[in-house]
């Protein structure tokens, strides 16, 4: 019989709640999400308590939580979990006690999403360069995601069976392939010592990229955030923003090629995220593409990779039922 699980997924504004249901064939069913605002709560035990009473005052004993920091590992966790931008604090040897759970999995947001990669259908990805084809069956995948951050992970196939490994691969050095991008690395080094990839191919970069390229024209601009940079571009008021976010695309490009090659990613590449997602008509139409697989003497195996963009509403979710499917393998049986 099904086994149902609550899901979690936890950054710093929001934290997302589910039921999800596994299945015994390993089909996952995920219950509709509700968003409570981390602000709301003085800690994760009472929006525990909060999505709760939502759901009559009764929960799964089990729990599955995505996690945007460290986890550790299922025989060494973390012994305290503390979030950048809220409050809380969650300590997992407390975590039967503190929620009447049985069973639970800590997992790293990202690593979560690749699970969402590895278990969801193809259905749910849009293709964006290389082979009009599934990601492989077999071998490694390279998942990469803009957002607040560049998260970086990867998973290697085998049939039916999967492992996923989370990853820093956001924090490699920035490497520049023209005058362009030397100028937005000059400007970034006025402020870091080292330049990560991180620092240009994440939501925030945008405002560096932006600026660098009004600089080359001499032009003055307005000191603008980047969701400012990001809407303009998307509603085509500003044509340095559209500029900045094509760069953006050209730069992604990049660094998905150089993660590809660093990780074996020759089974394919999934680019996750939000942002990602509100920007593939532009990947698309930029190019991205050309980057990718614009590596020299490999440049043929790049253009051999299948890459694609995850489309699944909530992949952290999922992937955090996913996981839990992975750590208690008996979950629905």
């Amino acid at each position: 019989m099904a086994r149902d699980v609550v899901v979690v997924d936890i950054g710093g504004t929001h934290a997302r709640f589910a039921i999800a249901a596994i299945l015994p064939d390993g089909t996952i069913q995920l219950g509709e999400p509700e968003t409570l605002h981390t602000a709301d709560h003085a800690s994760f035990q009472t929006a525990w308590e909060a999505f709760r009473a939502r759901k009559g005052g009764a929960l799964p004993p089990a729990v599955s939580m995505a996690i945007a920091g460290p986890v550790g590992t299922p025989g060494n966790p973390n012994p305290v979990i503390r979030f950048t931008n809220n409050p809380w604090i969650i300590r997992p040897a407390l975590i039967p006690e503190k929620l009447g759970v049985a069973d639970y999995t800590l997992v790293n947001d990202f690593a979560a999403v690749a699970h969402a990669v590895a278990r969801a259908d193809d259905s749910q990805f849009l293709h964006l360069a290389g082979p009009d084809a599934p990601l492989g069956r077999e071998g490694t995948i390279s998942v990469i995601g803009p957002g607040t951050g560049l998260g970086v992970a990867h998973l290697y196939r085998s049939g039916e069976h999967y492992r996923v490994q989370a990853t820093e691969g956001g924090h490699i050095d920035f490497a520049p392939l023209d005058s362009i991008e030397d100028a937005i690395l000059a400007r970034l080094r006025r402020r870091h010592n080292r330049v990560s990839v991180e620092r240009v191919v994440a939501g925030p970069g945008i405002v560096d990229i932006y600026q660098a390229l009004a600089a080359l024209e001499h032009r003055t601009v307005p000191e603008r955030d980047a969701v400012e940079i990001w809407t303009l571009a998307a509603g085509g008021e500003d044509s340095l923003a559209a500029a900045a976010v094509d760069r953006f695309c050209l730069a992604l490009g990049s660094v998905a090629g150089d993660l590809a090659l660093a990780q074996g990613g020759f089974a394919g590449v999934c680019i996750a995220g939000g942002l990602g997602y509100r920007i593939r008509e532009t990947l698309l139409t930029s190019g991205f593409a050309a980057r990718f697989k614009a590596k020299g003497r490999f440049e043929s195996l790049m253009a051999s990779i299948p890459v694609k963009l995850i489309v699944h509403p909530q992949p952290g979710l999922f992937g955090a039922a996913a996981a839990f499917a992975a750590e208690h393998p008996a979950a629905a049986t």
